[in-house]
């Protein structure tokens, strides 16, 4: 029988954020998994958590995913938070690799086969640099920016056009959101959609400002318009603006989204497969949300693994709507990972390898080795903090 032999992690500097990959690795020969546990700022503690957890997998069986999900969630006296369950997330993910590699088959059929045959995929400006994603909303390099996106074949795009600031927007803010929302929807036509994400920078108050200025400009959905502690509050803006409200990024457990769910807090739910305890969690917050009739736009600014992992559940998911990706936010992402999807007319085609059918390349991996995460200026003016 297959035993888990080692669990270890590989970590790659991608600029803005370190990719953290999982290797699973088993007593038969060549049989190892692959995951990601990505969390930005928090690279060390992550890698710490993964170690943590190894020892209560040495010797398991790997195909006990279910179980050994609960050992590592349940196994210890204190339960995850984002970190331990971005670690989980990891792990899990290598597990179905592991299992799907042994069956010979990819990880979509293990999650109850396909429901679709090829899988709508989002933009960011600039592929993801994030000098362009997180840069200044300058109305002419937006539309310069989602241009090259809809050339590339994307049919949807999201744009950052909110400025850190105070609990309520000036009206110069206001301005600047309508002119860089306004240029992009100019570029790309009536026909692209256009999430905006607002980074929970603001205030319900403050997001229901934005939302009246950018109304014109018909949004895709709105993207964590204000923080998501508070499902009342969100549920309460999501009924006041003219288009759908977006949240999940900052959710962990079962508990939250099911509070923002029963609130009707949001009209799209955006779980991160690295944060919410890889796949085996987010297939059961997909079944959740299917019972309110809440589509999946998962959330994933992340690595390869990620989006690949991301892109199988999205194949086996009844209420998935379309998937997130970073695709040049560094030159050596593909360097780095081999036997990603190609995205095609926006598009990408299911997957037939076996596992998640991506390689990581570790001589190439360890020519980017862990670089601390670049510190924020989160300083106001006045001297108080802002959110990023």
């Amino acid at each position: 029988m297959t035993r888990i032999v080692g669990v270890d992690t590989v970590v790659v500097n991608a600029r803005l954020r370190n990719w953290v990959f999982v290797r699973v690795t088993t007593d038969q020969p060549g049989l190892i998994g692959w995951g990601e546990s990505t969390l930005e700022w928090k690279t060390r503690a992550v890698v710490g958590a993964v170690d943590d957890l190894a020892p209560l997998l040495h010797g398991q069986d790997p195909h006990r995913v279910e179980h050994l999900w609960q050992l590592m969630h349940r196994g210890h006296f204190f339960r995850g938070g984002a970190v331990t369950m971005s670690a989980i997330a990891g792990i899990d993910q290598a597990l179905w690799d592991i299992k799907a590699k042994e069956l010979g088959v990819p990880c979509w059929q293990l999650f109850g086969g396909a429901v679709r045959s090829r899988l709508r995929m989002y933009d960011h400006l600039g592929g993801g640099d994030s000098a362009v994603v997180y840069g200044p909303a300058e109305a002419g390099r937006f539309a310069e920016a989602a241009q090259k996106s809809v050339a590339d074949g994307f049919t949807a795009v999201k744009i950052l056009a909110v400025p850190m600031g105070g609990a309520l927007p000036a009206a110069a803010d206001l301005r600047a959101a309508a002119a860089a929302m306004g240029a992009v929807r100019a570029e790309v036509g009536a026909d692209v959609d256009i999430m905006v994400d607002l980074h929970g920078r603001t205030t319900a108050a403050g997001a229901l400002a934005y939302g009246h200025a950018l109304a014109e400009y018909r949004p895709y959905f709105f993207e964590e318009p204000c923080q998501p502690g508070n499902p009342g509050t969100m549920a309460d803006l999501a009924r006041r603006l003219p288009f759908p409200v977006a949240t999940g990024e900052r959710l962990i457990g079962l508990q939250e989204f099911r509070e923002h769910l029963a609130a009707g807090a949001c009209a799209v739910l955006q779980p991160d497969v690295c944060h919410v305890g890889g796949p085996t969690a987010l297939r059961k917050i997909a079944a959740l949300a299917e019972t309110w009739q809440v589509p999946l736009a998962p959330h994933n600014p992340l690595g390869p693994v990620a989006t690949m992992v991301n892109q199988h559940v999205g194949f086996s998911t009844p209420n998935f709507l379309i998937q997130e990706v970073m695709r040049a936010d560094v030159p050596w992402r593909d360097d780095v990972a081999h036997g990603t999807l190609p995205i095609t007319h926006g598009h990408v085609e299911l997957p037939e390898r076996p596992g998640w059918g991506i390689d990581i390349d570790e001589a190439q991996a360890r020519r980017h080795p862990y670089v601390p995460e670049p510190a924020l200026d989160l300083i106001r003016p006045d001297g108080s903090l802002t959110d990023w």
